[in-house]
C-alpha cells in the first residue's frame, strides 16, 4: 500500500518577523523543516511533498532528497487550500500523511502510530490534550468528552464558549485513505470566519461519509507544539536541549547543570564523561571514556579520545574535514583547534594556541600564545610561546616538518617550506627561512648593539 507524506511549509511566519521563511529557522542547530523530513524518513513514503509559499525559492533549493517533490501554494488561502495543491503528485490509494513543517519535534514512533491507526481505511487525526489549548482545533466528540465518538473539529476562531473549554486539540498530523482525502479535498469550501480552505473540514465529511475516525494520542505536549514566534522557538530549544541531557545522564554522563548545555548535532559519549556548564556541542562529536570538558567550550566535528581534558574556553572546530584529539592529550584553556587538527597521545595544547591541518606526534607540547598550520610534528617537541609556523607565501600554502625531540625557543617563525631535524634546537627569536640540521643548535638573529651615551627623547616644552 502506497504512503505519501504531505507537509506544509508555505506560511510566512509574521510573528517570527524575520525576512527568513519560518520552515528555515534552526532548532538544535537544524531547520525546523529539516527536523520534520527526519522524522518522516523512517516510514518509508513512495513520496514526500513539500508544500512551498512564503520564500518558496528558498525553501526548495535548502533541501533535496529521494522521493522529494515540491507543490507551491499561491496565495496561501489556508490548511485544506495548502493540501490541495499536493493532490497531482499523490498515488490514487493508499494512505496520506499529513505533517507540518513548523512541527519539528514529532516523533517517528509517534506517526508509525498513526499510519496504523489508519491502515488505508479510516481517518486517523493525532491529539493531545493541553492545559491550556488557547489556538489551537478543538476535537468534538458525542456524548463522552474523552472517549465518545470524534464528529469534528472546529478551529479555536469559529469555536463557542463551550467548545473553547475542550482540552483535546488537533495537532494538525493526520492520517487519510487517500482516494477519500481527495474526493474530501474537492469538496472544500471557505464559508468560515477567515474566509480559508480548512483542512479539518475533512472530518465532518468523513463522519458523513461512514469513514471511521479514530484519535492516535501524542506521547507528549512538547513533540506536537508549533512554533509561531521567538519565544516559542526558545522554548523548545530548551525542552529539547533538556530532552537530550536527561538522556545523556540516563547512560552515564556527568552533567554540571542539564540547563546549561547545548547539543546541536551528534554527541557520542563514553563512560564516565564530565561536561561542565556552558558548552556548546555541534555537527559530529566523539568523546571517549573518562573525558573531561571543563565550562564554556565550542566544541563541533572532532573525536576526542579516552582520559582527554578540554579546558574551559577552548574552541574546535573540524569543520567538514574533522578534527582529533589523542588519548590523554591537554586541550586549553583559551585554545583553538581547527579543520584537519590531528594531536596524538598526551599532547599538550595551552592558552592562545591555535592549531589548523596539523599533526602532533604522542608528547607534544605548545603550551602558549603559538601558531602551528601546515605542520607535522614529532614526538616530544617543545614548541615555545609566541612562536608561529609561516604557511602561506600569499598565493599557496607550503608545510613545516619537525622532528622528534625539537626545542622551538620562544617567539621563532618557522618560513615553510622547512624541515627542521631530529633533535634540534632552534634559538630564541629566530626567523628560520632554511631547513635546520638534526641535533644542531639554529640561531638567526641581528647582532646585539648597544649605543653608550644614547638618550631618550624627551617631550618639547610649550
Amino acid at each position: 500500500m502506497a504512503l505519501d507524506i504531505v507537509i506544509m511549509a508555505a506560511g510566512k511566519g509574521t510573528r517570527m518577523k524575520s525576512a527568513r521563511p519560518k520552515v528555515l529557522h534552526r532548532l538544535a542547530g537544524r531547520s525546523l523543516l529539516q527536523h520534520v523530513l527526519q522524522a518522516a524518513s523512517g516510514l518509508n513514503a513512495q513520496r514526500t511533498v513539500v508544500i512551498t509559499g512564503h520564500g518558496a525559492d528558498q525553501v526548495e533549493a535548502a533541501f533535496q532528497a529521494p522521493n522529494l517533490v515540491f507543490a507551491r501554494q499561491e496565495p496561501q488561502l489556508g490548511t485544506g487550500h495548502a493540501v490541495q495543491q499536493a493532490v497531482p503528485q499523490l498515488h490514487d490509494e493508499g494512505t496520506t500523511l499529513i505533517l507540518n513543517g513548523d512541527v519539528p519535534l514529532i516523533e517517528p514512533e509517534t506517526l508509525r502510530k498513526l499510519v496504523q491507526a489508519c491502515d488505508g481505511k479510516s481517518l486517523a487525526l493525532l491529539t493531545v490534550v493541553l492545559p491550556d489549548p488557547s489556538g489551537y482545533g478543538r476535537v468534538i466528540r458525542s456524548g463522552d468528552p474523552v472517549g465518545g465518538t470524534i464528529e469534528g473539529i472546529v478551529e479555536h476562531k469559529d469555536a463557542s464558549p463551550q467548545q473553547r473549554r475542550i482540552q483535546e486539540i488537533y495537532t494538525g498530523v493526520m492520517a487519510a485513505p487517500t482516494a477519500q482525502l481527495k474526493r474530501w479535498l474537492a469538496a472544500l469550501k471557505n464559508d468560515n470566519a477567515q474566509r480559508e480552505y480548512y483542512l479539518t473540514d475533512v472530518v465532518a465529511m468523513a463522519v458523513a461519509d461512514h469513514v471511521h475516525v479514530v484519535a492516535s494520542h501524542a506521547t507528549s505536549e512538547t513533540e506536537v507544539l508549533g512554533i509561531n514566534s521567538p519565544a516559542q522557538l526558545a522554548d523548545l530549544e530548551r525542552r529539547y536541549q533538556r530532552r537530550l541531557a536527561d538522556a545523556l545522564m540516563e547512560a552515564g554522563v556527568r552533567l554540571a547543570d542539564p540547563a546549561r548545555i547545548d547539543i546541536r548535532g551528534e554527541l557520542t559519549c563514553g563512560q564516565d564523561v564530565e561536561i561542565d556548564v556552558g558548552c556548546v556541542f555541534e555537527g559530529r562529536v566523539t568523546l571517549g571514556n573518562n573525558v573531561r570538558i571543563a565550562s564554556h567550550c565550542v566544541i563541533r566535528n572532532v573525536s576526542i579520545a579516552d582520559d582527554a581534558v578540554i579546558h574551559s574556553f577552548t574552541h574546535i572546530d573540524g569543520e567538514a574535514q574533522g578534527a582529533s584529539v589523542g588519548k590523554g592529550s591537554l586541550v586549553g584553556p583559551f585554545a583553538r583547534l581547527r579543520p584537519g587538527a590531528e594531536l596524538g597521545e598526551e599532547v599538550h595544547i595551552g592558552n592562545f594556541v591555535e592549531v589548523k591541518n596539523s599533526t602532533l606526534a604522542k608528547g607534544a607540547k605548545a603550551n602558549h600564545l603559538a601558531y602551528l598550520g601546515d605542520a607535522t610534528v614529532g614526538e616530544r617537541v617543545n614548541y615555545g610561546a609566541g612562536s608561529i609556523t609561516a604557511n602561506y607565501d600569499g598565493a599557496n600554502k607550503h608545510r613545516t616538518v619537525i622532528g622528534a625531540d625539537v626545542h622551538i625557543g620562544s617567539n621563532s617563525v618557522l618560513v615553510a617550506p622547512i624541515t627542521v631535524g631530529e633533535g634540534a634546537t632552534i634559538g630564541a627569536g629566530s626567523t628560520v627561512s632554511k631547513s635546520a640540521p638534526a641535533g644542531q643548535l639554529t640561531v638567526v638573529r641581528a647582532k646585539a648593539v648597544s649605543l653608550a651615551g644614547w638618550k631618550r627623547p624627551v617631550k618639547a616644552k610649550k
